[in-house]
């Protein structure tokens, strides 16, 4: 797709704030993997996109749960991490079939643990720590929806006057 970039994210209330712009340009539901090592923001960003939909209470890895889900403002989202997957088939027995409605907005973490049993991403996000104790954030946008997101999260200050990464 037409939309790949990346900015340098200085501190993790950047990270946070680049999670909440995506909030803002989500118009329906989204599948985004968030892609990154541990300790590499991926909790801190969808901590942002939750609190950029009007989320106000504690948002936890969802790390021995698989799936954390919120109810915000009529909408649906689920905060996945497949850190500790044991094998791609269980997400059957979570039911991420059941999860993967259009309207829904499912953020997972360690995507390829769960190979061959998630649906395709409309957004890959990736973070990586610095040695400034920074992020570096890359996206891509996968498809016509992910492109559509992109276009509206680049017009958010918090993407736009973001330092881009050479």
């Amino acid at each position: 797709m037409s939309h790949a970039a990346g900015c340098v994210l200085p501190d993790e209330a950047a990270t946070e704030a680049l999670g909440a712009a995506l909030a803002h340009a989500l118009a329906s539901g989204a599948v985004v993997y968030l892609h990154g090592g541990l300790g590499a923001g991926k909790t801190t960003f969808a901590r942002g996109v939750l609190r950029g939909l009007g989320h106000r209470g504690a948002v936890k890895s969802p790390t021995y749960t698989l799936v954390e889900p919120y109810p915000v403002d009529g909408r649906a989202l689920y905060h996945f991490d497949l850190y500790r997957l044991g094998d791609p088939e269980e997400l059957e027995f979570v039911g991420i079939r059941d999860y993967a409605r259009a309207d829904a907005i499912l953020l997972i973490e360690w995507p390829g643990r769960g190979a061959g049993h998630l649906p395709a991403p409309d957004l890959e996000i990736r973070l990586d720590e610095r040695t400034d104790g920074g992020r570096d954030a890359r996206w891509n946008a996968c498809n016509p929806r992910g492109d559509e997101i992109v276009t509206r999260w680049v017009l958010d200050p918090a993407v736009r006057d973001c330092e881009p990464l050479l």
